[in-house]
């Protein structure tokens, strides 16, 4: 068994950790005082690569492997939570793009897309369909060879900046098998935007999109018609282990200055660290964050290798965002009231990992897919 990345990953770490600590951690706490996404952030992460991570070279991206893609969405969420969202919406759009388009589309689509030239959305909540995303309303109505898209999206993450999108919508009968996807612009001529005022992820700018008749044509339909919503589930797979790697990367850097802080504080003559209070639960943290860690490595590494990854995919969903806001929340309560002021990232830390506790599939989802996996649709929930 060899558990080592190998000295090409681990410089690519180093590379990625060192720019996300130079360019993107000094804005990590002011972007979330400001509520809005920063101007020129997505060209600096295209300018590195990393909106075109999965990006096939021929289309001007890096080709880069499940792995190296989590190894960078660990790193920007270690330095900048916020940040990290601009390439997993890249790593995921781009993923359903380059398996479900046409040599065409893709040609079209993700040259774009690599360079930092559009900001892209996915468009699949809606207001009464969370979970039961198979049953969404919005509705695509035929308008001579294309499409008028009509109805609203919710909780859709970079939905106020986002100028482009691929959109889940009603083409036939009820169930999973009527939903189709689109790849369109989101021309704000056809798209109301409502914004949210959110608890955490403040500067990704989550919103309600309303489309009033936004026009798709039949070269903008990605995939076969019907197919839209199981495109989209296979990609859930992926991701969610990113996302389990984004919160542990935060909640790393949350522990890693509690150590740092019970090095430094000193109370009843010596550092707070001596006392087991304080370092066991730390201690404790520390493992928890190493167990998920290696979950999501796992998942992601058997999808490199063309092998089943949706057990592994979904215990990262439900256990890494969890245990990484407990320990953001440790880490909060061993600065003492110094951990209680926003002079400190650690509350909105713990904020910020909140949000993917419940974003792109709640514990209890995940846990619903494992159970199918592991005792049989029959014998499950």
């Amino acid at each position: 068994m060899d558990l080592a990345f190998g000295p090409e990953l681990d410089d690519y770490r180093a590379e990625i950790r060192s720019f996300a600590a130079n360019r993107l951690a000094p804005h990590y706490q002011s972007d979330d005082r400001s509520a809005r996404l920063r101007e020129g952030l997505l060209g600096e992460l295209a300018g590195m690569g990393l909106m075109g991570l999965r990006v096939p070279e021929e289309y001007g991206g890096q080709g880069a492997d499940c792995v190296t893609s989590g190894v960078t969405c660990e790193e920007l969420g270690r330095a900048d939570f916020n940040a990290s969202y601009l390439v997993l919406n890249a790593l995921l759009i781009g993923e359903i793009l380059a398996t479900n388009g046409t040599a065409e589309q893709k040609d079209r689509w993700l040259r774009p897309l690599a360079r930092g030239e559009v900001l892209p959305a996915l468009c699949l909540t809606e207001p009464d369909h969370g979970s039961h995303a198979a049953e969404l309303t919005l509705k695509a109505e035929r308008d001579g060879e294309g499409w008028r898209l009509v109805g609203e999206k919710t909780s859709i993450t970079l939905g106020v900046n986002a100028n482009t999108g691929i959109i889940f919508a009603r083409t036939g009968g009820p169930g999973a098998g009527g939903v189709s996807a689109f790849y369109v612009d989101l021309d704000d001529r056809y798209v109301t935007r409502a914004p949210f005022s959110d608890l955490g992820n403040r500067a990704i700018g989550r919103a309600s999109l309303h489309f009033e008749g936004l026009p798709a044509r039949a070269r903008d339909m990605v995939g076969a018609e019907g197919m839209g919503f199981k495109q989209v589930m296979r990609g859930f797979d992926y991701s969610r282990a990113l996302i389990g790697l984004i919160c542990i990367g935060c909640a790393q850097a949350a522990i890693d200055d509690a150590l740092q802080y019970a090095r430094d504080r000193k109370a009843f003559g010596g550092p707070i660290g001596r006392f087991q209070g304080v370092a066991f639960p730390l201690v404790e943290y520390a493992t928890y964050l190493k167990g998920a860690r290696h979950i999501c490595y796992e998942a992601l590494w058997r999808k490199d290798q063309g092998l089943a990854h949706t057990v592994e995919s979904n215990m990262a969903k439900w256990w890494a965002p969890k245990v990484s806001a407990e320990a953001a929340h440790q880490a909060l309560l061993t600065f003492g009231h110094t951990g209680y002021s926003d002079e400190v990232p650690q509350g909105q830390r713990m904020r910020d990992i909140i949000g993917l506790e419940i974003g792109d599939g709640t514990a209890q989802i995940a846990k619903l897919v494992v159970a199918r996996q592991l005792l049989g649709r029959e014998y499950a929930p």
